[in-house]
């Protein structure tokens, strides 16, 4: 699960005038709903399956983080929903000039950050201001049409060079998250944001755990604690369940519904996501430098068998899910074929291959088990290496030592890292760099999704890699338990709505 240059995510949202004005907090419309008395005093247990390697937001990779820390914990100007509806945060309201080069934002006032300490309209300068800096730092691209970032009262001016259709999305996420100026924590092992939650606890190899934040500026949390319980192992979280020891599972198998719907005290609900199961070839490399030997890999690949493995989420033939902006069904461009496959790889002289894949080892074995099948039914030998996260970030995501891995890339909007040649994806098309920098230009919706659905097949007829599902957001959910996120839950986990029944 992993951020753009964090490993992930983001693009687009038109940038004609506008007025919006908020209520507290971000909602969230697809949230389980059921009724019940709310607990104040609960705490409630949520199954996760990818720990953080530390807490810094700023510099670490991994969607665990954002999952967990931003709307619970820290939050920008601006959140977003679910559905991908951007509303306003820290800043009440917010305003775009008509041609897209001034965003002027309304900061809330009486905000306090979990240590005690107001919020400052210099706190927002100044983290706006090191994000785009600072080049270790995530997301600090997403700045890059920023020109200056001024404070006058309440109000935070952001002005640009040129347009950025993207501006107001990419401050949802990491780029937009408010620290305190000069802040002397230790972001490796602590936070101090002005979320409805405040971290408490982190045992490392186990949990972490939150408190409700009393002296929230908005509504506040309706459970007294949060306890991130980190099982990458489905049975084990299933046998937690049933053992009564969790109220939530997130990135759940949806083939074990029958199992934990039986006595009658969870319901497993299937949410869309941006989930993208993706299988990156290393076109740097030889014998994956050969556009037909990619074009093979991926005409060897049944993904309806996948997919029905899986018990949950749908096919996926390009680098855009059908939630974002550009999605076009790109399953002609090289459809389920191993005949085809076969006659690529005699044209190219790359019969009896044997490749190596690299993943993550909490993603099972089931992706792997059918890629080795269907390969070998073309004659390619795969030998799977099971790797930790870390392991997989330093010589995937970092060192790019690979032929081919999988991981599932859980963020919304993410189609720069196709434009961007130093990704781990190793593709370089200057004309896919042009149309989404043209995209990112577009003051008109439509418009932006229309050059990226443009640059998205391209992707794709380059066999730049292949793209194995869409996953679903599977959730299991306990009796008495109301108000968990249940879209993009491997994405962000917003908790502001969570209630527990009393009983």
């Amino acid at each position: 699960m992993l951020r753009r240059t964090t490993l992930a995510a983001a693009a687009l949202l038109a940038a004609g005038a506008l007025v919006l004005t908020a209520c507290a907090g971000g909602t969230d419309p697809t949230a389980s709903s059921t009724s019940g008395t709310a607990d104040p005093d609960a705490s409630v247990v949520i199954r996760l399956v990818a720990e953080p390697g530390n807490l810094d937001i700023r510099e670490t990779a991994g969607a665990a983080l954002d999952q967990i820390l931003i709307d619970n914990v820290y939050q920008g100007l601006v959140s977003r929903t679910a559905d991908q509806e951007v509303i306003p945060a820290l800043a009440s309201d917010y305003d775009v000039s008509a041609d897209g080069l001034t965003y002027t934002f309304t900061l809330r006032e009486g905000v306090t950050f979990h240590n005690g300490e107001q919020l400052t309209p210099e706190d927002v300068v100044w983290s706006l201001q090191q994000v785009k800096d600072t080049d270790t730092y995530r997301d600090s691209a997403r700045l890059a049409r920023v020109s200056t970032i001024a404070a006058d009262g309440q109000t935070i001016t952001v002005t640009l060079s040129e347009p950025d259709s993207t501006l107001l999305w990419n401050l949802t996420g990491r780029a937009g998250l408010v620290f305190k100026k000069d802040d002397t924590i230790d972001r490796k092992t602590a936070a101090n944001g002005t979320g409805p939650y405040a971290l408490t606890e982190w045992k490392q190899g186990d949990s972490i755990t939150f408190a409700r934040n009393d002296a929230y500026w908005g509504d506040q949390a309706q459970v007294a604690e949060v306890v991130f319980d980190y099982i990458p192992d489905t049975q084990a979280a299933l046998n937690g369940a049933l053992a009564g020891e969790l109220d939530v599972l997130t990135g759940f198998d949806a083939n074990l519904t029958s199992q934990i719907e039986a006595g009658g005290d969870f319901a497993v609900t299937l949410g869309k996501s941006t989930d993208k199961g993706t299988l990156a070839m290393n076109s740097a490399k030889a014998p994956l430098d050969d556009i037909r030997v990619r074009q093979a890999i991926r005409q060897a690949i049944d993904k309806n068998a996948i997919v029905e493995a899986l018990a949950a989420g749908q096919t996926q033939y390009g680098p855009i899910p059908e939630l974002d902006p550009g999605y076009a069904d790109l399953e002609s461009v090289a459809p389920f074929d191993p005949s085809a496959a076969e006659k690529l790889l005699a044209e190219a002289g790359a019969e009896d291959l044997t490749l190596t894949l690299t993943i993550p080892s909490f993603y099972g074995t089931t992706v792997s088990q059918i890629l080795v099948s269907n390969l070998n039914d073309v004659g390619i030998t795969l030998k799977v290496d099971a790797v930790e996260f870390s392991a997989w970030l330093q010589d995937v995501y970092i060192n790019r030592d690979y032929d081919l891995s999988f991981v599932l890339h859980t963020e919304a909007r993410d189609f720069e890292n196709w434009a961007n040649p130093e990704y781990y994806f190793t593709y370089d098309n200057a004309e896919v760099q042009q149309l989404f920098s043209d995209s990112l230009s577009a003051t008109d919706e439509a418009v932006a999704a229309e050059l990226l659905q443009k640059a998205a097949k391209i992707v794709s007829e380059d066999m730049a890699a292949d793209w194995l599902y869409n996953g679903a957001s599977v959730v299991a959910i306990a009796s008495g338990v109301t108000g968990v996120p249940t879209v993009n839950t491997n994405e962000r986990l917003n908790l502001t709505e969570l209630v527990k029944s009393a009983g």
